[in-house]
C-alpha cells in the first residue's frame, strides 16, 4: 500500500524560516507646500504650525501623480534595491486609507504597471497599514506561500483634507514608500505586538460616509462636505503617547533586544511632539537616530515609516543590517510594532 504524504512533508522543501527587507524604495511628489501656503486658507501662521506639529513642508501631489505612478515608482526603486527584477516578485501588498475607489485593487493597478500577473491586494489599516502589510509579506515568505513579496504603502492624503479645517488642513501629504521582503537565513522581521482601539475610533475619521454622496440632493441639503478626514487631536495625542510606548516596548522584547540594540527609531510620522514623547518614553539612548521626516514632509500616512526610512538611510544615519525599531498607528485606532533588520 502507497503511503500517504503528510502535508508537512509535502511542504518542506518551500518552508522558509526567516524573512527580511531586501530593497527599499521612495517616491516623494515634486510640488512642496509651505506653512505660508497652508495659511492662506486658514487662521493660523507658520509659528503655530511648527509649534503644533513641528511640520515646516510637505508633499503634495499632481494630477498627474496617482496612487498607481507614485506607488510603481517606489516599488521599481525598492526591487532595484534589492538588485532584483520585477520578475523576481510573486506577490504585491498596497497599504492605503486614501484610494478613491474600493475596486480595482490599487495593488493589482501596480502589479500591471510593473509588468506583474502576481498575487495582489490592498491592506486598510490607517497608517498602520505599513507594519501591517509586512507583517503579511514576512509570514507569506516564512510559510512559503511567496519567495518574495513587494510591499507599497502609497497615500494622497491631500485628497482627504479640508483645507479650510485649522486643525488638520496642515497636516497631510503625499508620497509612497516600498520594500521588498524576502528568505532570510537569519531574522530580519521581528515579531509584530499589534492591536486596536475601536471605542476611540471617532478620534480619527472621515466626517461624512461615503454612502452620503449617493443622492446629491440630500448630501447638498444635509450641509455635508466632500468626505475629508476629521481628527480630535487632543483625543490622539493623549492616546499616542500613552498606549503606543508599550506597544513598541514589548515589540522589542518579542525580537529579544533592547534599546541599546537599536540604530534607529521610526515611528509613523504623525506628529513631531509625540515623536519627542515616545522617545523620551521608551528612553532611547542619544545613539539611536530618529526618523523625523514629518518636519519636511509631513504626515504621509501609511507611507510614512519607508519615507523616513528611506530618508535616515540616505542621510547615512543608518546602515544596512542595523536593527529599527518601526511603530504605526492611526485611525481605528489600530497600532503595531516590530523591529527590523535595515536593508
Amino acid at each position: 500500500m502507497k503511503n500517504k504524504m503528510s502535508l508537512r512533508e509535502m511542504r518542506a522543501d518551500r518552508r522558509t524560516r526567516f524573512a527580511r527587507i531586501e530593497g527599499l524604495g521612495a517616491y516623494r511628489p515634486r510640488r512642496t507646500v509651505t506653512n505660508e501656503e497652508i495659511c492662506e486658507r486658514i487662521d493660523s501662521d507658520d509659528e503655530w504650525i511648527r509649534a503644533r506639529s513641528g511640520i515646516m513642508t510637505r508633499g503634495r501631489a499632481s494630477e498627474k501623480e496617482t496612487l498607481v505612478e507614485m506607488g510603481a515608482s517606489a516599488a521599481r526603486a525598492a526591487v532595484a534595491d534589492a538588485g532584483l527584477v520585477p520578475a523576481d516578485i510573486d506577490c504585491v501588498i498596497v497599504a492605503t486609507l486614501s484610494s478613491m475607489r474600493n475596486t480595482p485593487s490599487v495593488s493589482a493597478e501596480i502589479a500591471h504597471e510593473l509588468g506583474l500577473r502576481s498575487g495582489a491586494f490592498d491592506v486598510g489599516a490607517a497608517c498602520a497599514g505599513f507594519n501591517y502589510a509586512l507583517t503579511i509579506a514576512g509570514d507569506l515568505v516564512g510559510g512559503g506561500s511567496a519567495r518574495r513579496v513587494l510591499v507599497v504603502s502609497v497615500e494622497r492624503l491631500s485628497d482627504l483634507t479640508d483645507f479650510e479645517d485649522r486643525m488638520t488642513a496642515f497636516l497631510f501629504a503625499d508620497g509612497a514608500g516600498a520594500v521588498v521582503v524576502g528568505p532570510s537565513a537569519t531574522p530580519g522581521i521581528g515579531a509584530v505586538v499589534w492591536g486596536s482601539e475601536g471605542a476611540k475610533s471617532q478620534a480619527i475619521r472621515q466626517h461624512t460616509p461615503w454612502d452620503a454622496l449617493r443622492d446629491p440632493d440630500d448630501f447638498a441639503r444635509s450641509g455635508s462636505r466632500f468626505p475629508a478626514l476629521t481628527m480630535i487631536g487632543q483625543d490622539v495625542y493623549r492616546w499616542a503617547t500613552s498606549a503606543v510606548a508599550p506597544v513598541a516596548e514589548k515589540a522589542m522584547a518579542a525580537a529579544g533586544v533592547t534599546a541599546h540594540d537599536l540604530a534607529a527609531f521610526i515611528p509613523h510620522q504623525a506628529n513631531l511632539r509625540i515623536t519627542e514623547t515616545l522617545v523620551r518614553a521608551l528612553r532611547l539612548p542619544p545613539a539611536v537616530a530618529i526618523a523625523r521626516d514629518i518636519v519636511t514632509q509631513g504626515n504621509t500616512g501609511a507611507a510614512s515609516i519607508p519615507l523616513a526610512m528611506d530618508a535616515l538611510r540616505a542621510d547615512g544615519a543608518v546602515s544596512r543590517g542595523d536593527l529599527a525599531l518601526v511603530v504605526g498607528y492611526g485611525a481605528g485606532l489600530v497600532h503595531a510594532a516590530q523591529v527590523v533588520t535595515i536593508p
